[in-house]
Parts: structure tokens; C-alpha cells; sequence
């Protein structure tokens, strides 16, 4: 317990082997576990973290029923997994929200307290004899806080060893309490029984009050007070006092013969973290709870399927039954050039935000060796890409027909194969710069800023002669680029234009002449196709190196000598 800022959750994460790799960084310590030194990964123990962070789209149930079926031992039939996770439902009092969906911040869904419930309880899969908790009340009101801490308080008495950190809990919250160990800027102020806090506390002259919270008296004592330099130097020397005193009278405490014993056991039979799964289990169960997320995502698909309906039908307006006169080849190479623009953007913005917005959820299942990269990776993009497919589709067969692109029923299958492929490549862009970018917001700034670059060097604004030396792999990278190639190359060849317009100048008749002031006169859709399949490997390829190079690393403990 302390103040914020007083080392709490630094101390949690080095205990619990969670410490973030930093250059230059060394970490220093000694972990005893009942009195013998143990490495963190000797015993089974579970971190549940300040955040809770959850799939919205899925149910408790199918949470806990994931989360069983990823990290519960091999030999346990996908029955047993189900039946543990119910029984841990009703443990933690959640059957009556078990088939509700945990929500974030835009779909209604679990409470505060029913959220942290289901993050220990997806902890508690692990079977740990060790647990660890950072702040578990911050942020819930006193019933919710009271709910969580008595669940706590009952896994406590069943055997397991409970570690939390907290900020300023009720008078019965901290009557549950065994042992405390209370911090203040990182300086260890008492370490000892709950009751004994205040023994402590009262032997250093600070008498609590009756009828008053402990926790709020200690929280007085040690926190420090920044309203005057008077205030502060007082607060601080004060807390000095208390960290010398504390030192001074500290003694280790005499260890019970059968805890050790009980230890040694617990160490014996537990091992480190290991993938429990088989990487076509994990695929499979993988690909299940992305199917879910992005199949119930309605207000998304909806958002997407009304922005692409609502595209087509402004272009289809504005190039409205085309026929072929002069001033419809412009047209139509505006319209092409649109329609590659937006099958572009739209997939890329949808998926800028993926991996950025699972990287917290997805670290925290690595780190404890849930699966491996490549089952992540590749059923995220079988759950991604049928419905990725269905928005080029809908798009075409609006603005298609409504302009009067080419006749023929084999034009417009090659018009929408272009666009869906185009619409991967797209959403393959996307998923690398995700995956790079460290936030959201840096996603949404790196994204937008390469597709600009796309468009400018997509074929229709500079001739692909003009392009300056050192600018001509741009180009080649361009998905629009190659997609409004393909897209010409399947419109105009055999179109046949009016010989005058209405100024009076019709010096294109044929389709092929339009190719060839385009620069697109040796390209092929074939060529087209292949182009665009090149984009998408290759950015498939550096999303993979990205997700695999990005697996968390944490800060080894370097033991001091005795």
C-alpha cells in the first residue's frame, strides 16, 4: 500500500518477471519464496494487471472458454477445459452475465468490477500458487471494490498466495488484509502484519483516531504534501523517520518448517511457461475468436458497407450512364482512378487500427506462451479477409452498371476481382504500418500519408515517363498505381469513341490510343494481378518480421551476492 508514484507497481513487475527490456536498464534483487531462492519461473504465478483488456465482441463465457482452451494441460479433453471454466464462472460470481459481451467503450457491456472478476479468473486457468494484482480496485466504486476483494480474500483462504497493491482502500477491505507492506517513493516503511501497521505507527508518536479508516491514516502519515516547500520538507523528513525507525526494528521473520516443505513441492511439481496447444489447435481457436470479433463488429461493417454504398452511388451519379464521346474517356479514366482510390482507402483505414489496438491484449497471451505468432498472424487475416472482400464487391455492383463501364459480363468480373485484390493489398499495407506504428494515432498519421503518395504517383496525375529517377520505385509500390492500370487495361481495349466531341476535336478512336498516352500500352490485367499478389506478400511478409520481432521482452534479474 502508499501513496501513487511510491513503487508499487515497479515492485509488482519485478516480482512478477514483468519488467519491460530497456537499454541500459539493469535490474538487481533477490527473490525468496518461503526463505529458498527461487527463480521467477519456478513456480506458477499469475499477474493480472491494472487494465483490463478484452475482446468486446465476445462473452464471458467464450473468454474464459478461450482462455481454458489456451492455456489448460493437453490431456484435458475440450469437455474438461469447458466444465473448468463454468465452475469458474460460478466462483466468481458472474453466472448471471456470462453470456453478456464485455464491452468497451462504445458497446455497453460488463461492469468495472465484473471486468476484473474475468480478468482473475483468466489468470486463475493457470492454476497459479502465486498471484499478483496491480491496484485491482482503481477505478470501481466501494460495492464493486468490497466484490473483487472478498473474491481475493477467498482465493487467499483456499491456498493461494495473494500479492496486491492498492491506493486507499475501506475500513473493510483493509480488515481483510494478512500482511502489509507499505511504500513511499520507493522506500520501504513497514513490512509486518495489518494489525501491526498501527502498533507501528503509534509507537512513532502517530495515534490514529477512533472510529477513523486505517487506510486513510496511513495514507496521511506517508503521503507527501505539495502545498507549501514548508509542507513538503516536513512531509518528507517525516517519512525518513519512519523508513530509519522501520529499519532499525526490522528483523526476518522465522519461517514455518512445513511452508518450506510445501514450497519445495509446489516448485517441484510446476514449470515455466509453455505453449499447452498445437499450432492447428491454436489456429483454429484463434481464428474462431477473430471470426467473432469482426462478424459482430455491426457498427463497423455497417459503417463500411453504407460509406462504400454511398461512394458508388455519388460516382455513379456524377458519371452517369457514360457513352463514348470524347469528353467520356476523361470520364472514365476519373472514374477508374476513383474507384481505386476509395477500394484503397477504405481498406486501409479499417485495418491501420487492428494491431495497435489488440498489441496490449495479444503481448499479455504471449508472454505467457498462449501461441505463437504465426497462428496469431494468419487467422487474423482467413477471419479479416471475407469480409474485407464483400465491400469492393458492393461498391462495383452499383457504380458499374450505373456508369456503363464496359459491356461485357467478363469486364466486370475482371473490374471486381482488381478491386477486391487491390482491397487486400491495401489492408496488407494497413496491417504493416499497425503493426510498426507504436499507437493508434501513429497508424492513422503513417497511413493516410503513404496512400497520398500512392495517389500522386497512381498513374493519372504523372505520366509514368516523367517520374524523376529517384522517385520511380514509387510506382512500382503503388497499389493504386497498378490497380488503375489493370482497370484501364480491362476497360478501354476494343472501345470504340465517337470521331468528334462537341469542340470539335476527336482524335481518339480507339481505346488502345487512350493506353498509350497513359504509358499503359504493354501492361496486361494478368500483369496487373501479379503486381498487386507482389504488394500483398511482401507486406504480409514485413507484418509477420514486425509481430515476430515485437514479442515482449522483459528486464532479467541480476541476483546481488549475499
Amino acid at each position: 500500500m502508499g501513496p501513487s508514484g511510491g513503487g508499487k507497481t515497479s515492485l509488482l513487475n519485478a516480482l512478477a518477471g514483468q519488467v519491460p527490456e530497456t537499454k541500459g536498464m539493469r535490474l538487481q534483487g533477490n527473490i525468496r519464496v518461503n526463505g529458498q531462492p527461487r527463480g521467477t519461473a519456478a513456480y506458477k504465478q499469475a499477474y493480472v494487471q491494472q487494465e483490463d483488456m478484452f475482446y468486446a465482441q465476445l462473452t464471458v463465457r467464450e473468454t474464459l472458454n478461450m482462455a481454458a482452451a489456451l492455456r489448460l494441460p493437453r490431456s484435458m479433453s475440450s469437455a474438461e477445459k469447458e466444465a473448468a471454466a463454468d465452475a469458474l464462472i460460478r466462483r466468481l460470481g458472474l453466472t448471471g452475465s456470462a453470456d453478456t459481451p464485455v464491452g468497451d467503450a462504445k458497446k455497453r457491456g460488463l461492469s468495472g468490477g465484473e471486468k476484473k472478476r474475468l480478468s482473475i479468473g483468466c489468470e486463475l486457468l493457470g492454476n497459479p500458487v502465486l498471484l499478483f494484482l496491480d491496484e485491482p480496485t482503481s477505478g470501481l466504486d466501494s460495492f464493486a471494490a468490497e466484490k473483487v476483494m472478498q473474491t481475493l480474500k477467498g482465493l487467499a483462504e483456499e491456498g493461494c498466495t495473494v500479492v496486491c497493491s492498492i491506493h486507499q482502500p475501506r475500513s473493510s477491505i483493509f480488515a481483510m488484509f494478512d500482511d502489509l507492506l507499505i511504500l513511499s517513493e520507493g522506500k520501504l516503511l513497514y513490512e509486518g502484519s495489518a494489525d501491526g501497521s498501527l502498533r507501528f505507527f503509534e509507537a512513532q508518536g502517530h495515534h490514529m483516531p477512533e472510529h477513523y479508516n486505517p487506510a486513510e491514516f496511513i495514507a496521511d502519515i506517508i503521503a507527501v504534501d505539495p502545498s507549501s516547500l514548508a509542507a513538503e520538507q516536513a512531509s518528507r523528513k517525516r517519512i525518513e523517520e519512519l523508513r530509519a525507525a522501520f529499519a532499525q526494528q526490522a528483523v526476518p521473520r522465522p519461517l514455518m518448517p512445513s511452508a518450506s516443505s510445501g514450497a519445495q513441492a509446489n516448485a517441484a511439481s510446476s514449470t515455466g511457461s509453455e505453449v499447452q496447444c498445437s499450432l492447428p489447435t491454436q489456429a483454429k481457436l484463434l481464428f474462431k475468436r477473430s471470426w467473432r470479433q469482426v462478424s459482430r463488429d455491426k457498427a463497423t461493417n455497417i459503417g463500411r458497407a453504407m460509406s462504400n454504398v454511398s461512394s458508388a452511388i455519388i460516382f455513379g451519379g456524377i458519371f452517369w450512364r457514360m457513352g463514348c464521346s470524347q469528353s467520356s474517356i476523361q470520364d472514365r479514366m476519373g472514374l477508374l482512378q476513383v474507384g481505386a482510390i476509395n477500394a484503397a482507402m477504405s481498406s486501409l483505414v479499417k485495418c491501420l487500427n487492428v494491431f495497435p489496438k489488440e498489441r496490449l491484449i495479444v503481448q499479455r497471451e504471449r508472454s505467457k506462451s498462449s501461441y505463437g505468432v504465426a497462428p496469431y498472424f494468419f487467422s487474423k487475416l482467413a477471419a479479416e479477409s471475407p469480409i474485407g472482400a464483400a465491400f469492393p464487391l458492393l461498391f462495383a455492383s452499383i457504380v458499374y452498371p450505373a456508369s456503363r463501364l464496359h459491356p461485357k459480363l467478363s469486364r466486370f468480373a475482371k473490374f471486381c476481382g482488381i478491386l477486391t485484390l487491390e482491397s487486400f493489398a491495401s489492408t496488407s499495407l494497413g496491417l504493416a504500418v499497425g503493426a510498426f506504428a507504436p499507437s493508434t494515432d501513429a497508424a492513422l498519421a503513417i497511413g493516410p500519408g503513404v496512400m497520398v503518395l500512392f495517389i500522386v504517383f497512381g498513374g493519372y496525375y504523372v505520366n509514368a515517363g516523367n517520374v524523376p529517377k529517384a522517385l520511380r520505385w514509387v510506382p512500382s509500390a503503388s497499389l493504386i498505381k497498378h490497380a488503375f492500370e489493370g482497370l484501364c487495361d480491362n476497360e478501354f481495349p476494343g472501345l470504340r469513341f465517337d470521331p468528334k466531341s462537341v469542340d470539335g476535336s476527336g482524335d481518339i478512336l480507339q481505346g488502345e490510343q487512350v493506353l498509350q498516352r497513359l504509358g499503359f500500352e504493354e501492361s496486361t490485367v494478368t500483369n496487373t494481378l501479379k503486381a498487386q499478389t507482389r504488394i500483398l506478400l511482401f507486406n504480409y511478409w514485413v507484418t509477420y518480421c514486425i509481430l515476430k520481432a515485437k514479442k515482449p521482452k522483459f528486464q532479467p534479474m541480476q541476483p546481488i551476492a549475499a
